[in-house]
């Protein structure tokens, strides 16, 4: 079989020094995450992360940057996971509209209170995209290339 690790998508969207993050149940377990999820087939990593964004928190988003290109695998034998992270700007926010499954809320939060650990990290790259954001990694989108 061959490996083939999961290609997904996150987003980091700022306003007045909080970051929107999800509150999502992984296994009976509430954890904090970027609104992330995985590349659909025949969508573009902007659109994919748009789409997330959207479905997770109900804001739009203008993705403006790269943040960074993270590789994880879950411990143990698990899957290896391929994140590109986007910042950008939340745009219109659509209250009424229902949260993917799974997700409890979408939550504001400081950089104090994701390192204060109130809930645990969905993964070790929900905390370096923050981090690697706040030190001023970014890169144009321009770098992104799909060839089809």
């Amino acid at each position: 079989m061959p490996w083939t690790p999961r290609t997904t998508v996150a987003a980091i969207a700022e306003q007045d020094g909080k970051f929107l993050f999800v509150l999502e149940n992984i296994n009976g377990t509430a954890v904090i995450n970027q609104p992330a999820g995985h590349l659909e087939q025949d969508e573009t990593l902007i659109q994919a992360v748009q789409r997330e964004m959207q479905e997770e928190t109900a804001w739009s988003f203008e993705p403006l940057a790269l943040v960074g290109i993270y590789k994880w695998r879950i411990p143990e034998a698990g899957p290896t996971y391929m994140r590109y992270c986007f910042y950008g700007k939340v745009l219109k926010h659509s209250p009424a509209q229902p949260l993917d499954d799974g997700i409890l809320e979408a939550v504001w939060l400081t950089p104090e209170q994701i390192s204060e650990g109130e809930y645990p990290l969905r993964s070790p790259m929900v905390e370096r995209c923050l981090n690697d954001y706040l030190t001023g990694c970014h890169y144009p989108l321009d770098v992104i290339n799909e060839v089809d």
